[in-house]
């Protein structure tokens, strides 16, 4: 296997075995994070989450639609330092709109059932960043670039 065959797999058995991520966007003063839940297309291109429009990160995102978004695996363990793996994905985000928003939405909800009165919500938006890079950080100071 080669190193980029090894990585889809580490970010897809990363991805199935974690239901949240931290969303980091850029507002006009500092940066600003949150909590998120968070589901992958198959082909590993777009992270998908979802948020009201009347929130800090919205406003960020619709001044600078550039972000970021951190997944990793910590236990909470002293361990984690070295045998955690944390991920860094990075691009461009947009809301997505129908048609296309229907088609995202089965693959997020099939992911969080939960959150189906939360995304049916007219304020809501379902979001897309589309991965520029994953940045995979393991061992401590083992760092990969995955271009997509």
């Amino acid at each position: 296997m080669n190193d980029t065959h090894d990585a889809r797999e580490l970010l897809q058995h990363l991805f199935a075995t974690q239901l949240q991520a931290v969303l980091a966007t850029q507002g006009l003063e500092q940066p600003y994070t949150s909590l998120m839940a968070f589901a992958t297309t198959p082909d590993l291109r777009r992270l998908l989450f979802a948020t009201f429009r009347e929130t800090h990160k919205y406003a960020n995102l619709s001044g600078n639609p550039r972000a970021a978004m951190l997944i990793d695996n910590r236990n909470v363990h002293l361990a984690d330092h070295y045998s955690g793996i944390a991920v860094t994905a990075v691009g461009p985000t947009h809301e997505i709109a129908p048609p296309e928003r229907d088609e995202w939405l089965r693959v997020y909800l099939a992911r969080h059932p939960n959150l189906e009165s939360f995304v049916a919500a007219p304020e809501c938006a379902l979001m897309e960043l589309q991965v520029e890079h994953y940045y995979i950080v393991s061992q401590l100071h083992n760092v990969r670039d995955l271009a997509m």
